[in-house]
C-alpha cells in the first residue's frame, strides 16, 4: 500500500514537472471582420503577402482580408468543390452533420484553413473529415487521404462525437506533411505524410488523443468542461495548437504531438468588453508567423440563429493580433 502510494505521488510529481510553462501574449491590436457574408469565421491562414479566412456557413467562398480604419475589409473568392469522398462517419454523424447543414448553412463545414510556400490552400471539412486543395492554378479537389485514418482515429478516441472531429489542420511550407486536430472527446493531432500514391501515415496516424476535463476560468461560467483543440498552425519546424478552453496557444512537437511550451491570451480574452455569453471560448484561427500570432473569434450560435454579440455589443468577427513572446516562439521552457 505504502510502496503503491509512493509511486502514485512520483506520477503525480512528473506530471506536473512535465506541464510546459504559461505566459502572457501580448495584445497589439483587435479588428472586426466586415462583410464576410455569413460570419462565423472558422480559419485563417497567410498565403502570398496576405491574410486569408474561411467561415464554417460557407461552402463555395474563401475571403482575402485587406487592412483598412479599424476593421479587416473581406473580398470573396469563389470555388466549386467537387462531390467530397465517402467519409466513412456513422449513420448518426452524417446525417447530424447533414442537418445542420440544412439549418444553419454551410454542409462541408470548413473548420480550417492553411497554405504551403506554392500558394496552394487546404480547406479541411468537419462535417467530412476530409482536405480540400485549392491550387494556385486548376480546379479543387479533395486529397486521397489513406482508408486507414479513420479506423485508427476512432480506436484512440477520436471522431466519435458529432460535431467534433476534425477542427482545424496546418500543412508545411512543401506541402509533404499534414497535420489535423480533432476537436474534442478526445482532442487530439493526426500526422500524414504525402507519398507518391497518396498521403499515407506513418507507423500511426494518431499522434496524440487526450480525454481531459477541466473548469472553464470563472469569468466563463466555471463549467467543467472537455479540453480541445480548435485549430492549427505551423511555423519554423513546430506545431502550434490553438486551445480555446484553456485560452491558450502550445508549441508542439510535430513528431509526437508534446506539448513544450504554452502561451497565454486570457488576459485579452476575459475582459469584460470582450467576453461572450458563452461558457466556452470562442477563438477558432490560428497563425504564427516570426512577428506573432493572429487569432481568430468565431462568435456564431453553434445550431445557427443570430451571432452571438460581445458585451460591448460588437457582433462581427474578430481577429487578434498578437507579439511573439520575448525570444521568439522557439525559446525554451
Amino acid at each position: 500500500m505504502k510502496a503503491g502510494l509512493c509511486l502514485l505521488l512520483a506520477c503525480l510529481a512528473a506530471a506536473v514537472q512535465a506541464a510546459p510553462p504559461v505566459t502572457s501574449l501580448q495584445l497589439l491590436e483587435e479588428r472586426p471582420v466586415a462583410d464576410m457574408t455569413n460570419g462565423n469565421l472558422s480559419g485563417l491562414t497567410w498565403c502570398q503577402g496576405a491574410l486569408w479566412a474561411v467561415s464554417d456557413r460557407d461552402d463555395r467562398r474563401l475571403y482575402r482580408l485587406h487592412a483598412a480604419p479599424g476593421i479587416w475589409q473581406a473580398e470573396a473568392e469563389n470555388f466549386s468543390a467537387p462531390v467530397a469522398p465517402p467519409s466513412g462517419l456513422s449513420w448518426g454523424q452524417q446525417i447530424g452533420s447533414w442537418g445542420v447543414g440544412i439549418v444553419r448553412g454551410g454542409e462541408l463545414d470548413f473548420e480550417g484553413l492553411s497554405c504551403d510556400a506554392a500558394g496552394n490552400r487546404y480547406l479541411v471539412s468537419e462535417a467530412q473529415v476530409a482536405v480540400l486543395k485549392l491550387p494556385l492554378d486548376g480546379s479543387p479537389s479533395w486529397l486521397p487521404l489513406p482508408p486507414n485514418l479513420l479506423g485508427q482515429a476512432r480506436v484512440s478516441g477520436l471522431f466519435r462525437q458529432f460535431n467534433a472531429l476534425a477542427e482545424g489542420l496546418a500543412v508545411d511550407p512543401a506541402g509533404k506533411r499534414l497535420w489535423l486536430a480533432a476537436e474534442r472527446q478526445n482532442r487530439g493531432l493526426i500526422a500524414l505524410q504525402q507519398q507518391t500514391a497518396g498521403w499515407a501515415c506513418a507507423q500511426s496516424c494518431v499522434l496524440l488523443s487526450e480525454s481531459t476535463y477541466q473548469h472553464a476560468p470563472a469569468q466563463m461560467g466555471g463549467e467543467r468542461l472537455p479540453v480541445d483543440f480548435s485549430d492549427l498552425a505551423f511555423y519554423d519546424g513546430k506545431l502550434f495548437t490553438l486551445e480555446r478552453l484553456q485560452l491558450q496557444v502550445c508549441r508542439r512537437n510535430p513528431a509526437d504531438g508534446r506539448a513544450e511550451r504554452c502561451w497565454s491570451f486570457a488576459d485579452t480574452a476575459l475582459t469584460d468588453a470582450r467576453r461572450y455569453p458563452v461558457p466556452y471560448g470562442v477563438a477558432e484561427a490560428l497563425v504564427v508567423d516570426a512577428e506573432g500570432a493572429w487569432i481568430g473569434l468565431d462568435n456564431g450560435a453553434s445550431m445557427g440563429g443570430d451571432d452571438y454579440a460581445r458585451s460591448d455589443g460588437e457582433r462581427r468577427p474578430i481577429i487578434w493580433r498578437f507579439a511573439a513572446p520575448a525570444g521568439g516562439w522557439g525559446v525554451s521552457p
